[in-house]
């Protein structure tokens, strides 16, 4: 059961009527919109599904299991994001669950019209004994993207977490410069109530010369943010650095939360280190999407 100052995580999902109010509240009228909201429970079978709604051009599928987790894959039947368009997701693993997300591709955030911005939210709440892996594939900003995203987290005390945001800045195989955009993303996690980790950063203008300064980005075509939570996040830390080349760095917060910041040229080099790592964080069941 919940503890008494945390909600289950049915309560702080995400409903139809939550997806209903942002996107009747959006500055414009949306080009796309999408709603998905997930409950996993655990019995003797190992994790399944508890609650499953979805609407519009967001939808959840389910591969077939290969352990006792359960895995979602997210699918933006829309072929992206651009401005104007809402997307609410909602993630909810009960006591003793274990629940790992994914996409089906890479997301793409596309040219916006003036004034119109996407706006993506996510929420994810973990019970006693849950744990949820949180591993999407990139998020590509295109030139003129205009993207506002956010992701909280509501855990137990005793729940873990593994979550990777990786972020691609153009298209660089196509030799696009990103002279403009707008990307401002938020992940806000809490434990028992409490704020243990806030990062926000925002990103404007001219990437391709903000990003190519020594001090910034070196010129770096690619990042990923990574946070782990759990409590053998200390014996973590020494592999994962080793893992790690001289543009990625990984500390401990405190002694059961790591914290990994990585950049790379491009999204093939930044999988080439990331898939590794997430490989060992996930007990090598990182999802097959990440593997085409």
């Amino acid at each position: 059961m919940p503890r008494a100052n945390q909600k289950s995580p049915r309560d702080t999902a995400i409903t139809v009527a939550d997806c209903k109010f942002a996107l009747h509240n959006a500055s414009v009228p949306p080009r796309a919109r999408g709603g998905a909201n997930l409950v996993a429970t655990a019995d003797a079978r190992g994790t399944n599904i508890a609650g499953l709604r979805q609407s519009g051009s967001l939808k959840l599928l389910f591969p077939r299991k290969r352990t006792a987790a359960l895995h979602a894959v997210a699918v933006n039947t829309a072929g992206g994001v651009t401005g104007g368009d809402v997307f609410a997701l909602s993630l909810g693993a009960e006591s003793g669950a274990e629940l790992t997300l994914t996409t089906q591709a890479a997301e793409r955030a596309y040219q916006a019209q003036p004034e119109e911005r996407a706006r993506i939210e996510n929420r994810i709440s973990l019970a006693d004994g849950a744990r949820v892996n949180w591993v999407p594939q990139e998020t590509i900003l295109y030139r003129g993207c205009a993207v506002d995203r956010t992701l909280s987290v509501d855990m137990a005390a005793t729940a873990s977490l593994l979550l990777a945001e990786p972020l691609v800045f153009g298209r660089a195989a196509k030799g696009e410069t990103l002279t403009e955009a707008s990307f401002r993303d938020r992940i806000e996690i809490r434990r028992d109530g409490k704020i243990v980790f806030l990062d926000a950063m925002t990103f404007s203008g001219d990437l391709a010369k903000h990003l190519g300064r020594p001090t910034i980005a070196g010129g770096a075509g690619a990042m990923v943010s990574l946070v782990y939570i759990a409590t053998d996040a200390e014996a973590q830390l020494a592999p994962l650095r080793a893992m790690l080349s001289t543009t990625g760095g990984a500390s401990l917060l405190r002694d059961d939360i790591l914290f990994l910041r990585l950049l790379a040229a491009d999204s093939f080099a930044l999988r080439a280190s990331l898939i590794p790592i997430l490989n060992r964080l996930t007990g090598n069941d990182l999802p097959r999407t990440w593997m085409i």
